[in-house]
């Protein structure tokens, strides 16, 4: 094997590996204290990953198995550096960040999410994000209250 062809097979694998770096969001890093050591756990994670493709021998193979965790790790170092952790809220009588609240769409549909910070917003496990459209309008509302989301009425039902 020539050096020449050892020398183009790196500089393809290094091209290969450099990943974008994960977009960081313009709005405040608002978080709640779970979403801070959601964010401590998964900043570890990417730290054992990184540091475990550190001991791979092969230069190519290590590139490859470490851009992902470097990748995150400094999104997740960056966010951790900005985290605002936000109390719970001291009462339920409007929705605020944090807030559990259960509303009734136009169409019949009761949903029920808690308000948290971008990143431990998770629709499928009951959280959605303080900035998407839904939480928006709901924010400083009270039980009773109707809010328009798109085509949608919402109607708040329950705040925990």
């Amino acid at each position: 094997m020539s050096v020449a062809f050892t020398k183009e097979e790196s500089s393809e694998t290094a091209a290969e590996t450099h990943l974008p770096d994960r977009p960081i969001s313009p709005h405040p890093n608002l978080v709640t204290a779970t979403g801070l050591k959601l964010l401590q756990a998964q900043a570890e994670e990417a730290r054992a990953a990184y540091l475990a493709a550190q001991a791979v021998e092969d230069i190519n193979e290590r590139r490859r198995q470490s851009a992902v965790p470097y990748r995150d790790l400094k999104y997740l170092t960056e966010r951790l550096h900005t985290a605002q952790v936000i109390p719970d809220p001291v009462d339920n009588m409007v929705v605020a960040f944090g807030s559990k609240v259960t509303f009734e769409r136009d169409d019949g549909r009761v949903q029920t999410y808690r308000i948290v910070g971008e990143d431990e917003a998770d629709p499928k496990e009951g959280s959605i994000s303080f900035v998407s459209p839904v939480a928006t309008r709901l924010m400083g509302k009270s039980v009773g209250d109707v809010v328009t989301v798109g085509d949608q009425e919402l109607e708040i039902t329950a705040i925990g």
